[in-house]
């Protein structure tokens, strides 16, 4: 659902119209111009660094929207989201950039709240019917193999409908993510990595000398993209989140001649081991073969609009809320 909210700068010398929608928020280039009091050859000549250097792949943070002008005819206008608007506040050094991310943030946490709000009584059921299982185990009722089958199964899944009730409205929450990141990703280590995996599957003959060819500087723009800091703080401040945008521009963006979807798992995993946030505590691994599996393909097949959401899910999956 598209809102419209105003920005105000704290010097209160700029206001500028908002747009809210698909979970993110838009600004067109001459909003852009204004947040960032830069000319709009100056933005421009960004945004084309940004989409050339692969550090964002365009069709993912660009939507077409309506929009009227003085002359009263409708026009077809790019709008970028915040993961591009933030790139450019980067490269362009502006405080700006920091105030307009912290009001985005609050307000997409608000929108957020209140998608939340809607689905609540769905929720609310599905936590009643786990606390009927959990008080159920001593009753007569739960002696019947059947009804105990069943309750077995709510018991263990009921957690998993909350999350696809969650995805399915949009509403998953971003909460208990580690910012502790211990590593770094790092462009030569990854290349060796990825040179070492290559070797192993060609040896089992599950990939050609195709496999791992770079196509261009996409990999090296999309390592710097999620490791790229403004005002001494990551972007992208912590483990799941670094983790995430890895595992998904790597396969939508398809930096590699053969094998994104693989090299885009194996480095998400071996990101994940080096910063040791692979493993529950009971040692087994936070993601499993198919679960990963499952996650390359949903993201090769969704649509770039719905970037946000893949990576609120993965997300999730790691920090094993669910």
């Amino acid at each position: 659902m598209k809102s419209i909210e105003i920005y105000t700068s704290s010097s209160g010398s700029t206001q500028i119209e908002v747009q809210f929608e698909k979970d993110t928020v838009w600004l067109n280039l001459n909003q852009i111009s204004e947040l960032f009091q830069r000319d709009k050859s100056v933005i421009s000549r960004h945004l084309s660094k940004i989409f050339k250097d692969g550090e964002l792949e365009k069709n993912s943070v660009v939507a077409k929207y309506a929009t009227t002008a003085l002359d009263g005819k409708s026009y077809q206008v790019d709008y970028y989201n915040l993961d591009a608007i933030l790139s450019v506040g980067y490269r362009v050094n502006s405080k700006q950039g920091t105030q307009f991310r912290i009001w985005a943030s609050q307000r997409l946490k608000e929108y957020l709240l209140e998608g939340v709000s809607i689905n609540t009584k769905r929720l609310q059921e599905l936590e009643r019917i786990v606390n009927i299982i959990e008080s159920a185990e001593s009753t007569e009722f739960n002696q019947l193999s059947e009804t105990k089958g069943l309750l077995n199964i709510l018991n263990n899944y009921t957690k998993s409908f909350i999350l696809l009730n969650q995805f399915d409205s949009s509403s998953l929450e971003l909460n208990h993510l580690e910012e502790n990141i211990t590593y770094e990703i790092d462009y030569p280590e990854s290349i060796l990595a990825i040179e070492i995996l290559k070797k192993d599957l060609i040896k089992k003959k599950e990939a050609s000398e195709l496999f791992g060819n770079q196509k261009d500087k996409t990999f090296e723009g999309i390592l710097k993209s999620i490791t790229q800091t403004f005002e001494s703080q990551y972007l992208y401040p912590t483990i799941e989140e670094q983790a995430s945008n890895l595992l998904y521009f790597i396969i939508k963006n398809h930096p590699f001649s053969d094998g994104n979807k693989r090299i885009g798992a194996f480095i998400f995993i071996w990101f994940l081991e080096k910063n040791k946030h692979l493993l529950k505590k009971n040692g087994e691994r936070k993601i499993n073969d198919n679960a990963l599996t499952a996650l390359a393909l949903l993201i090769a097949q969704s649509n770039p609009s719905d970037k946000e959401l893949m990576i609120r899910l993965i997300c999730n999956l790691i920090t094993n809320k669910i």
